[in-house]
C-alpha cells in the first residue's frame, strides 16, 4: 500500500502544479487518502485527523515520507460502510432504500489470481452465496450496484450476467476511491509497472484542462441490476 500512497501523493502534486489548487486540497480531492486514513467518505476538510495530516504536511518537504508516516499510525483495515457479510472474495453492503453494494476483494491465500481460469468455479460459488443470503435475509425487491474497475475485464465480466454489464457506465468523481485506484496495485502491494506508466505519460501531457480521468489506463464503472437477475444468471 505504502507504493501506492506514493503515487497518489505524486498525482496530487501534478494537479496542484497543472490548476493553482493547494496540495491539501488536491489530496483530499483527488486521491483516495482520506479514506485510506479511515476517516469515512465525508471527506471534511476540518476533520481534526485530516488537520493534523495538513498540518505536518506543512512542515516537511518529504510530502511521500509523511504520507506513509501518518498512514501507518491508522487502523490496518479500513472496512465499506454498511458492510453486511462476506463469502469469499466478495461481499455486500446494504446502502439504505433497497441498493445493495457489491465489492470484490483477493481472498485467495496461495498467491494465484482470484480471476483466473480455474478460480472462475469458486467465484461463482461465492456469488451463488452471496445472493442466497441476500434473498434468505433481506426479501423484496433490491438493486445490485458496483462499482469498479475490473469491470472492463472479461475476467471478472463473465462472472456477470448480459443486463448488469449493458448499465456500464463511467462513474464521476472516482478519484477518491479505490473503485479507480485499484487498477494500479498488485496482490503483494507493488505497483502494476505498466499501468503506473501510461497514468505517469498521460499526466505529463496534461495541462489541467482536458479531463483528467482519461489520464487513467481503466476508468471506474459503475453498474447495476435488479437482484433478481442476477440470482437467474446464477440459477439461485
Amino acid at each position: 500500500m505504502q507504493a501506492l500512497l506514493d503515487l497518489q501523493v505524486e498525482f496530487a502534486q501534478v494537479v496542484a502544479e497543472r490548476t493553482g489548487l493547494p496540495l491539501p486540497r488536491a489530496l483530499l480531492d483527488y486521491t483516495n487518502l482520506y479514506v485510506r486514513f479511515g476517516l469515512g467518505r465525508g471527506f471534511d476538510a476540518d476533520h481534526p485527523v485530516w488537520r493534523r495530516y495538513v498540518e505536518g504536511l506543512a512542515r516537511t518537504a518529504d510530502a511521500r515520507g509523511w504520507t506513509r508516516a501518518f498512514h501507518a499510525g491508522r487502523p490496518a483495515t479500513v472496512e465499506p460502510p454498511g458492510l453486511v457479510a462476506r463469502f469469499g472474495c466478495f461481499s455486500y453492503a446494504d446502502r439504505g432504500g433497497g441498493r445493495l453494494r457489491l465489492h470484490f476483494h483477493d481472498a485467495e491465500t496461495d498467491g494465484r489470481s482470484p480471476l483466473a481460469d480455474d478460480r472462475q468455479a469458486a467465484r461463482r460459488a461465492e456469488l451463488a452465496a452471496l445472493l442466497a443470503h441476500v434473498r434468505r435475509t433481506r426479501p423484496g425487491p433490491r438493486r445490485v450496484l458496483g462499482r469498479s474497475w475490473l469491470y472492463n475485464l472479461d475476467a471478472y465480466r463473465r462472472l456477470f450476467p448480459p443486463a448488469y454489464l449493458a448499465s456500464a457506465r463511467p462513474l464521476p468523481g472516482a478519484f477518491r476511491f479505490m473503485p479507480l485506484w485499484g487498477q494500479f496495485v498488485r496482490r503483494d502491494g507493488s505497483l502494476r509497472e505498466a499501468s503506473v506508466r501510461t497514468l505517469r505519460g498521460r499526466l505529463a501531457r496534461w495541462t489541467g484542462a482536458e479531463d483528467l480521468a482519461a489520464c487513467f489506463p481503466l476508468q471506474a464503472l459503475a453498474v447495476e441490476a435488479d437482484l433478481a437477475e442476477l440470482c437467474r444468471f446464477h440459477e439461485v
